[in-house]
């Protein structure tokens, strides 16, 4: 048992101040309490070294393996009505969220103008017709008076030069007759065209569905000659709709056509709809140097609730592992702490640099093959077993292969007493 306070105090005051034996006990008390404090601190620096594990079960669980997009709904089929011609509104015949059938008239242009040249070239046809009947009657004459020259002159009646003039004149009626039946051509392509235009007048739906935008009104001029002007816009049926969304580069290996997803929108909180990827595009899509790719998913909106432009969040699920061995992510993460190096020292700076703080582990790495090493607690001692990892679904991890049992205890990391 070590001195007491009051029995040092008593022995210095006893030595005669500055002999020898006063020295002595004067440093050997100094010595004393150095090691009185260096073996409280040893004591508690070992005992605080003690690594204390954190640990989790090996349990049998589902995995569902989930990627995450964004993107907004659409349309199956959104098309845009213009006009062709340029002209004056003289009507609206439909308005928002009207449900419009192919065929139906949305606006109509005005026809004056067109109607005039429907009627110019229908006189025109006939003015041509007129002409191809007048050449077919000079065609006949000139051909009657050619064989009777050529007749006159096998009887050497007539002269070699009427015969000439009289051919020559049947050529030239047989040209003219040609020329009359192309022109009746011209005439009728014509009067086609400007009826095809005063039909164009008549802006009617390409489609059966809903109006979605309407961007003209009565007396609004309608200028196409540079870029036709967009006057509807028209959704297919609103039951059937799709949903766009960006699928990172990352994952896109991932997905395929057919996979089932959930989704839900700001409007309906706390709903999940159902869809299913209908089609994968191949075409990249680069903002801000990310790379994604644009996945359509099938959508069922019967009720009529989504509507087009909502925008989605979608997770659609790539993997389901039921009944399978799994552990924490975190277990694949840890790894203990590197051993540390003896340095062999004795004494005080022996003792505080055994007991230093040890380096930081290094990330575990996986194998070629993909294996990983974890590390387990029994009997309360970390040992290491290799493992070949599976699907994750962000907080578990499937585990294919590996000496585990459901139960075992698997150290997710670790901190001292």
């Amino acid at each position: 048992m070590p001195p007491t306070k009051s029995e040092i105090e008593s022995i210095i005051e006893n030595a005669d101040r500055g002999s020898p034996l006063r020295r002595r006990l004067s440093w050997g008390l100094l010595l004393l309490i150095a090691a009185i404090g260096i073996g409280a601190w040893w004591s508690s620096a070992s005992q605080q070294s003690l690594p204390v594990y954190l640990t989790d079960a090996v349990v049998r669980t589902d995995i569902i393996v989930q990627v995450t997009a964004t993107g907004t709904v659409e349309p199956t089929n959104q098309v845009e009505i213009s006009s062709e011609l340029s002209g004056t509104v003289r009507s609206v015949d439909a308005d928002f969220n009207d449900e419009v059938t192919k065929g139906q008239i949305l606006a109509r242009l005005d026809t004056d103008k067109l109607e005039a040249n429907v009627e110019l070239s229908q006189a025109s046809l006939t003015a041509t017709q007129a002409r191809v009947a007048e050449a077919t009657a000079t065609l006949n004459e000139t051909k009657d008076n050619y064989d009777r020259a050529v007749l006159l002159e096998q009887k050497h009646v007539t002269t070699l030069e009427g015969l000439l003039k009289a051919k020559a004149a049947y050529e030239r009626a047989k040209a003219a007759l040609t020329s009359a039946e192309a022109d009746i051509r011209v005439s009728e392509a014509n009067l086609k065209i400007n009826q095809a235009n005063l039909e164009k007048a008549c802006i009617c739906s390409s489609i059966d569905g809903v109006v979605l935008d309407r961007n003209v009104e009565v007396g609004q001029i309608v200028a196409s000659s540079l870029q036709a002007p967009v006057l509807f816009t028209l959704a297919a049926d609103l039951k059937s709709m799709q949903l766009q969304v960006d699928i990172d580069e990352a994952d896109i290996g991932k997905v395929k056509v057919g996979d089932a997803a959930m989704f839900s929108v700001e409007a309906y909180q706390g709903r999940i709809f159902s869809a299913t990827i209908s089609d994968l595009r191949y075409a990249p899509k680069t903002v801000d140097g990310v790379v994604t790719y644009e996945a359509i998913l099938s959508i069922d909106n019967s009720e009529l609730l989504l509507r087009p432009g909502m925008t989605a969040t979608a997770d659609i699920t790539v993997a389901e592992i039921e009944d399978t061995l799994a552990i924490p992510n975190a277990a694949l993460r840890y790894a203990p702490p590197a051993v540390e190096v003896d340095s062999g020292g004795t004494g005080l700076l022996g003792m505080l640099f055994k007991n230093a703080p040890r380096p930081p582990a290094a990330t575990p790495k996986a194998d070629t093959d993909g294996r990983r090493q974890i590390w387990i607690l029994t009997d309360g001692q970390a040992a290491s077993v290799d493992i070949l990892p599976g699907e994750t679904d962000g907080s578990k991890t499937e585990i294919r292969e590996g000496n585990l049992s459901e139960g075992d205890l698997v150290i997710s990391d670790q901190t001292t007493e």
